[in-house]
């Protein structure tokens, strides 16, 4: 008895799971749309985006899996994001959610989009990247866990830090603010 209502009670919790990712990514989906002085909430707890790899596979475009999922690397001056200098909020592409401000983008000459600090730290997280012989420190997204880029301590003042992000791992909502 106990087995059966197992079988039926699980479906509902990943379903009532599904909707209310669905809701959040909405929202900005939403704020996309407008794209006129939009303002975006800043979720004060990070609730984990869990999806099989098929899941994500079939989400998101042959380029954004493989960045944000295979931890691949798109190529210098190549992503839509590098150059663009309009006001807004970049946010994962595979989740939603709300990551780096424009104005705190810098041109770091390295032909990816450069950011001075995520909107608030505890919206990425970091790990350390040991891959291909280097030692870096890789920036995910703290929702999907998603890979973003690196992270390095070669930028401006006052932060000293330069968020090496890659553009297929983005979305841009345009004119958008920071409740």
């Amino acid at each position: 008895m106990k087995l059966h209502f197992l079988y039926l009670i699980f479906p509902l919790i990943l379903h009532h799971a599904s909707c209310q990712e669905k809701k959040s990514q909405a929202t900005v989906y939403e704020s996309k749309e407008k794209g006129r002085d939009t303002a975006i909430n800043i979720p004060t707890t990070i609730v984990k985006a869990i999806k099989s790899q098929e899941d994500w596979r079939n989400q998101l475009d042959k380029e954004s899996f493989y960045v944000l999922r295979e931890h691949g690397t798109e190529r210098a001056f190549s992503g839509k994001y590098w150059d663009q200098h309009e006001k807004g909020i970049y946010c994962c592409k595979a989740c939603q959610l709300p990551l780096f401000n424009a104005s705190d983008k810098f041109d770091s000459g390295t032909g990816w989009p450069s950011f001075t600090n995520a909107i608030q730290s505890h919206l990425v997280s970091e790990k350390t990247d040991n891959s291909y012989g280097m030692q870096r420190v890789e920036v995910l997204c703290a929702q999907c866990d998603g890979h973003l880029g690196h992270v390095f301590d070669d930028g401006p003042k006052p932060t000293g830090k330069r968020f090496c992000i890659n553009s297929v791992s983005l979305d841009f909502v345009k004119n958008a603010s920071i409740k």
